[in-house]
């Protein structure tokens, strides 16, 4: 039942079903008959957070427990929260309505550096205190996850705990911990002792930082008994994994409003500049049946008729061909559509061509990520024009109209020669179309071209690469406008303050926990969004404290210096990732992992399992 305070600001807000809950599959429980309540809390609006997987997993995943209540929170957008401070409505969850401050756990999944400052504003709403230090008894504990925490040192001062790699299994341990502490009445340090024992598991505040002279970091070490270095957690077998029947199916309309399958983890390919390719190594896999299975059981569930597959290349899946022939007997019976993003250039078989062909037909995406043959091959992309022209030939033989193409700019050794190999692979493509005898007489091409700003990022080859200027950035966005001769090419990208930002935060260290304190006290929030970004605020608080941005940005680190996650292993080694940097700047490429095995080291955390090497 809403709380009547809360029910009376709806009137006020401009989309009041993000707030009410009541969704179809959301789950309700007696507070009083469980031993452990958990607010999972998703740094952004409702219409982004709800279209997050992993959300709906650990979700799921806690409620299947009959000690445990797991509930929704997302960051209430502007309106809503003008109203909620006005009437003193502390932030609330949406399933009981009940405020998040008096439950027992607090996790935020962390998708990106530009929602840290959305983190703080809504343990500011909820009435709880920011820094962990401040936080002394038991409950509530406040965790994070996901792909930012790989480097969670900029933010180290918030939490209690950080979930490194996959939570599945990690998360039960914890909660079966803190229920545990909670009957003993455990102190929080008591706590917070036995769970830096669980893999996967990491308590900052057991560890301390020191600097040289030059402002690089000298060491961080332990100061309790806990290890030196700690290991991400990850699931070993995916057929066997937990996976949820069903989904909340939202009221209103979300990002990505489907159903979802995740067919694998990991990535054969190694693109240098790519952080998901390397933390998420190994690769497992699910076998067909089990996607299938899984599948059936979200549709029947919810209700949806779009199933979306999910992995970083979907192509690249060691049974796509009989796995799609399976989805497609029943999707298409069903009318059911059936959505394969991340496809490659390298492997658009006519097969696959065949089973595109079946579903219901949209723009087609490909990433070749870099203008020239020469960046390519520098980031380790093992993609030639050839096979893009070609892919893009096949697509327009079959009767696709539009394509999109994904870019990079800002990459290590780039220059204006590969700003215009962007321009030029576009109209290339454009010729491509209208060279076709098989086209069907009258229609034109669209062909998109999506640039992102490269941000160097930890544990990939590239994390000891300096980024690129905002004035450099804003040169080349012009540079590549300038080369664009025809209206049949749409160009879009990425705003340079956010990604100097993104940064920043990306590859900092501890010493940028008082800078996103002071711009959280300055009124920063909803940082990834254009229109709230605040840059004159950051750069404030940045002053204030004394800390120079761009000592985090436009430095080349050696491979000697100690970075901020040493002390933290995703099972890619630092020596893996030094030979690669290496062969970047010789423009050398590497084999994808089914070609060769290049020992990144991965494997060591899955008992020396790795779905690759079938």
């Amino acid at each position: 039942m809403m709380k009547k305070e809360i029910e009376k600001i709806l009137d006020y807000v401009q989309k009041p079903g993000r707030y009410t809950g009541g969704e179809l599959n959301s789950v309700i429980k007696n507070a009083d008959e469980v031993s452990l309540r958990y607010a999972f809390c998703f740094p952004d609006i409702y219409e982004i957070g709800m279209s997050h997987l992993g959300m709906k997993i650990l979700y799921s995943l806690v409620n299947e427990r009959a000690d445990s209540w797991c509930e929704r929170v997302f960051a209430p957008d502007v309106d809503m929260e003008e109203q909620m401070r006005k009437n003193n409505i502390p932030l609330f969850a949406l399933e009981s309505s009940d405020y998040i401050k008096d439950f027992d756990m607090i996790g935020f999944t962390l998708q990106y550096e530009l929602s840290y400052t959305n983190m703080l504003n809504m343990l500011d709403l909820a009435g709880v205190e920011l820094l962990s230090e401040n936080r002394k008894s038991l409950t509530p504990i406040v965790c994070v996850g996901g792909p930012c925490a790989c480097n969670p040192e900029p933010i180290a001062d918030f939490v209690d705990i950080v979930f490194l790699g996959e939570g599945e299994e990690s998360t039960n341990e914890v909660i079966d911990l803190l229920i545990e502490c909670k009957k003993n009445n455990s102190s929080k340090e008591e706590f917070l002792l036995k769970a830096s024992k669980i893999t996967g598991v990491y308590v900052p505040s057991f560890y301390s930082d020191s600097y040289n002279d030059d402002g690089t970091l000298k060491e961080l070490n332990p100061i309790k008994d806990v290890e030196k270095t700690v290991k991400k957690a990850i699931v070993s077998d995916m057929n066997k994994a937990f996976y949820p029947k069903k989904f909340v199916v939202p009221f209103i309309n979300i990002v990505h409003d489907r159903a979802v399958e995740e067919i694998f983890r990991g990535c054969i390919r190694g693109c240098r500049f790519c952080q998901a390719g390397f933390i998420y190594r190994p690769i497992r896999e699910k076998n067909t049946k089990t996607i299938n299975e899984q599948s059936k059981a979200l549709i029947e569930s919810t209700g949806y008729d779009e199933l979306s597959l999910c992995s970083l290349s979907t192509s690249d899946h060691s049974d796509v061909n009989n796995m799609l022939t399976t989805l497609i007997d029943w999707t298409r019976k069903d009318k059911i559509n059936l959505s394969l993003p991340s496809l490659r250039v390298d492997n658009f078989s006519d097969e696959l061509v065949d089973k595109l062909n079946k579903v219901r037909r949209s723009g087609l995406t490909f990433a070749p990520e870099a203008g020239t043959q020469r960046l390519r091959d520098v980031i380790n992309k093992n993609v030639t024009e050839e096979e893009v022209l070609r892919t893009c030939k096949k697509a327009f033989d079959n009767g696709w109209t539009s394509v999109k193409l994904y870019f990079m700019m800002g990459l290590p050794t780039e220059t204006m020669e590969d700003i215009e190999g962007i321009a030029n692979l576009a109209m290339k493509v454009v010729h491509t179309f209208y060279q076709n005898e098989n086209r069907q007489k009258g229609t034109g091409v669209t062909v998109s071209i999506s640039v992102a700003s490269f941000i160097p990022k930890p544990f990939t080859p590239f994390q000891w690469e300096s980024e690129d200027t905002m004035e450099s950035l804003k040169a080349k966005q012009k540079h590549l406008l300038e080369c664009v001769k025809t209206k049949k090419i749409k160009v879009s990208y990425h705003e340079t303050p956010t990604s100097m930002l993104e940064g920043v935060l990306a590859r900092g260290d501890r010493r940028l926990s008082k800078v996103l304190l002071r711009a959280h006290q300055l009124g920063c929030k909803f940082d990834s969004w254009d229109d709230k970004f605040n840059f004159d605020a950051w750069m404030q608080a940045f002053n204030e404290c004394n800390i120079d941005p761009e000592f985090y940005t436009k430095r080349t680190r050696s491979f000697d210096e100690v970075l901020p996650w040493d002390h933290l292993d995703f099972g890619v080694s630092r020596k893996f990732l030094e030979s690669e940097n290496i062969k970047a700047h010789s423009n050398e490429t590497t084999p994808h992992c089914r070609i060769k095995c290049s020992g990144c080291g991965a494997n060591k955390l899955n008992g020396g399992h790795c779905d690759a090497r079938n």
